[in-house]
């Protein structure tokens, strides 16, 4: 019989533990996508003068770029410890981090007032926010997923994941709030820092939410068996270089079937605000819009593609996502080149919501690929390595390919191929749905034998 302490949660409590997850993530994307809006809109202008406008937001998205960078630093720092004592402190100090630095980024001056010191900055504040994030991702999902249950494990497990449209939405939200309301002028000179600066007021609630939950009962049940075995004498491996050792396919697996969810969704969002306002001389807030429209239908998808999942199979949900894709990535510029704003609010829903069949199952079925041990640690360097190939490069990759050829088509075939990568990885995958996550890890190395460690060393074999 389970202890009070590692009991299953009740569906009051999950309730409650996934209310956590989702609003602290929907902050921290929130965070991240803010940035990324900006690169779009402002940054190329106040941190990177003087450049042609798609050079100039070029640069912008380097920095960009070096947030998911980060990413995989934080997704191994944060999936160590996070294997060892536990997901719930890692979860707040990734929001007190990510907090911070957004807030930071509000208060920066321009490059303006203090020159080549302005984009510096900037980028040590997006390397922060990279950081965090790479650690959220793993945690957020992990907690959920491992005070639920085997049978609706992909339904509880994506909430966590809406929080990406969920951040999105706010973030883009506000500012097309305040590009509504405020003249270019002004909204350059001071109204891009209103967003940033909201983020610590948004932090504090948070935190406020996520000290409130408990800590998950199978990760309590596996801390207590390795401290068996650490009193029995058995050399505890650090969580990645378990990981690495014993599961190195599931990492692989995360990353295959992550790349073409990350590298659509950021084509899908950030390139194009770059697209409708550089490529197509439109108004920013058909661009905004349009991505807030489709975030609200990505949102309420997710979870459903996610209670899908249990009763299909995760792969068959995520095949569905990345075949879609392959054509949508064809038909998602054809749309929005006919600059008709209902037409372009279609193609990004369309694109999102096929997107969100690759999203949805993706936290439980990268969760089932790994042990407790290692999970946090596994699922975050599969998670954040795929960051890097994916939705670091899509912008800079889009934005330049655009540059170099005046065409979307050669931006069609990059996303095409992502989603051709992602259909091959799931078709080779195992089905993990109904998975239990409380199955027992058999480190690399066992204890010794008593009579081995006691005695002296054993002489050498004859030959």
């Amino acid at each position: 019989m389970a202890s009070p302490e590692t009991a299953p949660a009740t569906s009051g409590s999950i309730r409650r533990i996934v209310a956590a997850s989702l609003i602290g993530t929907t902050i921290e994307w929130y965070d991240f996508f803010l940035y990324g809006s900006a690169a779009a809109l402002v940054f190329n202008e106040l941190f990177f003068p003087g450049s042609e406008p798609l050079v100039g937001t070029l640069l912008a998205f380097l920095t960009y770029a070096i947030g998911f960078a980060a990413r995989p630093l934080g997704g191994l720092v944060f999936g160590h410890y996070g294997d060892r004592i536990g997901r719930k402190q890692l979860l707040v100090l990734s929001l007190l981090l990510m907090g911070g630095a957004t807030f930071a980024m509000g208060l920066l001056p321009t490059h303006a007032s203090i020159g080549v010191g302005a984009p510096i900055l900037l980028t040590l504040l997006r390397l922060i926010q990279g950081f965090a994030l790479g650690g959220e991702w793993g945690g957020a999902v992990l907690l959920v997923s491992e005070h639920g249950d085997d049978k609706s494990r992909g339904f509880w497990a994506s909430w966590p994941q809406a929080g990406a449209p969920g951040g999105n939405l706010l973030a883009t939200g506000v500012l097309a709030v305040l590009a509504a309301v405020q003249s270019d002028g002004a909204f350059l000179a001071w109204g891009w820092r209103i967003p940033f600066l909201l983020s610590g007021v948004l932090v504090m609630i948070g935190l406020w939410i996520r000290m409130s939950v408990s800590e998950s009962p199978v990760f309590l049940e596996a801390q207590a068996r390795a401290a068996e075995r650490a009193a029995a004498g058995a050399k505890a491996e650090p969580p990645v270089a378990e990981v690495f050792r014993t599961n190195w396919r599931g990492v692989l697996t995360a990353i295959g079937t992550r790349l073409g969810e990350n590298i659509s969704y950021y084509v899908i969002t950030a390139f194009l605000l770059v697209y409708v306002t550089s490529h197509l001389g439109l108004p920013k807030s058909d661009g905004l819009n349009a991505v807030l429209i489709g975030s609200a239908v990505h949102f309420v998808a997710i979870p459903a593609w996610g209670a899908l999942s249990d009763r299909i199979g995760r792969r068959a949900v995520t095949l569905f996502g990345s075949v879609g894709m392959i054509g949508w990535a064809f038909a998602f510029f054809a749309m929005l080149d006919s600059k008709s704003f209902p037409v372009i609010a279609a193609a990004v829903t369309v694109g999102l919501l096929l997107h969100g069949a690759m999203y949805g199952p993706q936290a439980a079925f990268i969760s089932e690929m790994f042990d407790t041990e290692v999970r946090y640690s596994g699922a975050s360097m599969g998670s954040q390595l795929a960051s890097i190939i994916g939705g670091a490069l899509a912008p800079i990759i889009a934005v330049a390919l655009l540059r170099d050829y005046d065409s979307s088509l050669p931006v069609s075939v990059y996303l095409a191929t992502a989603a051709v990568v992602t259909t091959l990885t799931v078709l080779v995958a195992k089905e993990t749905r109904g998975r239990s996550l409380a199955r027992e890890h058999t480190p690399v190395r066992a204890p010794l034998p008593a009579a081995r460690r006691a005695g002296p060393d054993p002489l050498p074999a004859d030959n």
